[in-house]
């Protein structure tokens, strides 16, 4: 086994001291930048890696933050890590990235596994299970540093960073409207969650001003993926409901809906115009509406809080709301005009 290069086995090396060596290694203001820079050259040159426990001794915190997504496979959230991990090594931080699958059991479990390795603080985005705050209670109890990006319980007064889902969804329909588009259906996500509930009621707003009565029984809760897409269209059909649109809360669920609708010889947009919510990679090639959401954004605002809150030791109840603007990108699928 290979000996781990220790502050002594650099001093020898440089024939100085340990003290020199440990101050140039944690920036003393009392070393030289050229003593510094000499001393750094060596410590890389030897491999050498500093201590984490101790380094959390001397500043009260360790190096390393906690990400859990609900899925690494969808673009919104790699772009999320993307931008967490950004602003975390320009800070000497480290991440551990944790998915729950989109249960509410390993949302819980990856809590724990977190906790167990001494994280500084954690960001989190809730699953589409978790209706109460019991899987991150611990987090809340021990004062850890705390971040929910995108998803949150309507009910959790917590540091987050999110979009204007509101704004999103309105101007979603209303773009559906303005196309001609009246009779319009919206599949929305868990409504315990914060993101579906504000994108509902956006959706009703813009019915509201442009006179279009809202009708309850257009609205249907699931859990967006594209096979829900496509049941609820194939549910629709087989009810006879009469409509001429769909904005689904998310891209997967209004491919499975063109899909559906492809299938029943519907034409899109011309019959039925279809939209959707994250702008994912697969609708600019299918032509599909949808809404930019800026996900790389979102993780550098919810690093760049989660630090500011650890480096200044902040467990006040004050908290943060960060609202990141949407944009819409409207393509074929609802251009009816």
């Amino acid at each position: 086994m290979t000996k781990k290069v220790t502050i002594k086995d650099i001093a020898r090396e440089l024939n100085t001291n340990y003290s020199t060596v440990s101050r140039a290694l944690n920036d003393s203001p009392k070393i030289s930048d050229a003593t510094k820079q000499n001393v750094l050259r060596q410590a890389k040159l030897m491999g050498y890696q500093p201590n984490s426990f101790a380094q959390k001794l001397k500043k009260g915190y360790s190096n390393t933050i906690g990400l859990i997504v609900p899925r690494i496979n969808r673009v919104f959230f790699s772009n999320v890590i993307h931008g967490v991990e950004t602003i975390a090594k320009q800070q000497g931080f480290n991440v551990i990235i944790c998915q729950s699958n989109e249960s509410v059991k390993d949302e819980e479990d990856n809590v724990k596994t977190l906790l167990s390795n001494n994280v500084a603080g954690i960001i989190m985005s809730i699953s589409k299970e978790t209706q109460t705050q019991d899987s991150f209670q611990e987090i809340l109890n021990n004062k850890i540093p705390f971040v929910m990006f995108d998803r949150a319980l309507n009910n959790l007064v917590s540091n987050q960073v999110v979009n204007d889902n509101f704004k999103g969804a309105y101007e979603v329909t209303a773009h559906l409207i303005k196309q001609g588009y009246q009779k319009i259906i919206h599949f929305s996500g868990p409504l315990y969650i914060n993101i579906y509930q504000d994108r509902l009621e956006g959706y009703k707003k813009a019915l509201e001003d442009y006179k279009i009565a809202f009708n309850p029984n257009f609205v249907i809760e699931n859990t967006l993926t594209k096979d829900k897409g496509i049941a609820a269209v194939e549910q629709l059909l087989k009810q006879k409901i009469d409509f001429d649109a769909i904005f689904a809360s998310g891209d997967y669920s209004a491919l499975g809906a063109i899909l559906c609708l492809r299938q029943h010889e519907i034409l899109v947009p011309e019959q039925v115009g279809v939209a959707g919510f994250a702008n994912e990679p697969f609708t600019e090639l299918l032509d599909i509406t949808s809404v930019e959401q800026f996900s790389t954004d979102m993780g550098k605002s919810a690093a760049s809080l989660l630090l500011d809150k650890i480096q200044h030791k902040d467990t006040s109840d004050q908290h943060q709301n960060i609202e990141i603007l949407p944009q819409l990108i409207i393509r074929k699928s609802t251009q009816k005009l």
